[in-house]
């Protein structure tokens, strides 16, 4: 079926349910992105009635509105409710599902040149801890993940692929999917980090066949900071330890012995925000209003004008590299820190980010970067936009 692009006016009524856009031009969603005011209302809405009420009884009132959060996570990333956990954010979901595993001396653990700094300091603990071997799989000179080099990195050691779908410091996407039958062939776990996928990219974790994966709210899925989940597949969950325990943990306990809930909310705390959880709810019911699969073309377009009218200024670098490209651009300017281009767009009331070197270690290493500016655009961003901030960057740079 063809996916139909968004009209003019979609994306004014986009931008019109979004108060900052009327601000600033925000080119930093890969940071944490502009939230709809709906979700903004939601949240004040609940802590307003909650400090009358009480926090409590405002949970028990609204309990089943806060379960729903599960059924729409699950809807968007085609698992089960009980496959899904709440938690603040990636890097607590990739912990949980990481440290879950049982690592034995000498385990391998093969991850890609893309991973994130925390993961990259989960798997460098485990080395510390437990004697595991970590081997990274780089790109190639086009910029793709190289699946042969994968799957020739196999051995009978191996216990993980871990893998980042879309890097921090980078605008390529990594072939999960391709991925992922490797690992199934091999009964390797697949732990994905789809922290940057997860509300710009259409995922299907059936089709992509990962065991695991972890996602934050703030980032292209327009939810608050503080919030995120975990994808456990069932048939992984007893297969985690459990590293914390609370209430939630349990169905049932005495003075000798407990019994584990038999879903993946044994990996959530009880006490967590009630109004940052009906806010990721709502960023996730607002972007399958709108759909994933229109919200990825309409992405992938801007970003494509975005890095064609880079690449017309002289002095300029665009980095991103590979056959698939996403929603974050990265460049540099000539004889100018990452962090004085990030200064300077400011003062005009432009957004960007630095992606710095450490990162994603492996990959600016090899590229000789020690830092770039990133650039993430989103569906409500406008090619007005992209034009206003190449003309600042040649009026200031160029």
């Amino acid at each position: 079926m063809e996916i139909q692009p968004f009209n003019e006016a979609e994306i004014s009524a986009f931008r019109a349910e979004t108060a900052g856009t009327a601000e600033r031009i925000h080119f930093n969603n890969a940071g944490a992105s502009l939230p709809p005011d709906v979700v903004v209302r939601t949240m004040v809405d609940f802590l307003r009635e909650e400090a009358l009420y009480g926090g409590y009884e405002m949970e028990a009132r609204h309990r089943n509105r806060l379960d729903h959060t599960h059924t729409l996570i699950a809807q968007l990333i085609n698992s089960n409710p009980d496959e899904i956990a709440l938690t603040e954010n990636a890097s607590a979901a990739w912990d949980i599902a990481f440290n879950g595993l049982p690592f034995q001396p000498g385990d391998e653990v093969i991850t890609t040149e893309m991973e994130y700094i925390s993961n990259m300091l989960g798997l460098l603990n485990a080395q510390k801890l437990y004697g595991i071997v970590i081997k990274m799989i780089s790109n190639d000179a086009a910029g793709n993940f190289q699946t042969d080099a994968l799957e020739a990195a196999i051995t009978p050691r191996t216990k993980l692929i871990a893998a980042t779908h879309i890097p921090s410091t980078a605008g390529n996407v990594l072939p999960v999917a391709a991925i992922g039958k490797v690992a199934r062939k091999h009964n390797i776990v697949y732990l994905l980090d789809a922290c940057q996928s997860a509300g710009q990219i259409p995922l299907n974790v059936a089709a992509i066949g990962c065991d695991m994966l972890a996602v934050t709210g703030r980032k292209y899925l327009r939810g608050p900071r503080g919030s995120g989940f975990l994808y456990v597949r069932k048939a992984m969950q007893d297969k985690l330890k459990l590293m914390c325990f609370d209430g939630r943990t349990v169905t049932s306990i005495d003075t000798q012995n407990f019994t584990v809930r038999p879903d993946a909310r044994r990996f959530e705390w009880y006490e967590k925000n009630p109004a940052v959880v009906l806010g990721l709810q709502k960023a996730v019911e607002y972007a399958l209003n709108i759909g994933i699969d229109r919200i990825w073309q309409r992405v992938r377009h801007v970003a494509s004008l975005f890095r064609n009218r880079l690449g017309e200024l002289d002095g300029i670098t665009v980095h991103d590299q590979g056959d698939e490209l996403c929603g974050i651009v990265t460049f540099s300017v000539t004889g100018i820190p990452a962090t004085e281009v990030r200064t300077k767009l400011a003062a005009k009331n432009i957004n960007v980010h630095i992606g710095l070197a450490k990162s994603t270690l492996y990959y600016m290493n090899r590229k000789g970067l020690d830092g770039i500016v990133r650039a993430s655009v989103h569906y409500y961003n406008t090619e007005e936009e992209i034009e206003q901030v190449c003309r600042e960057l040649r009026s200031i740079f160029l």
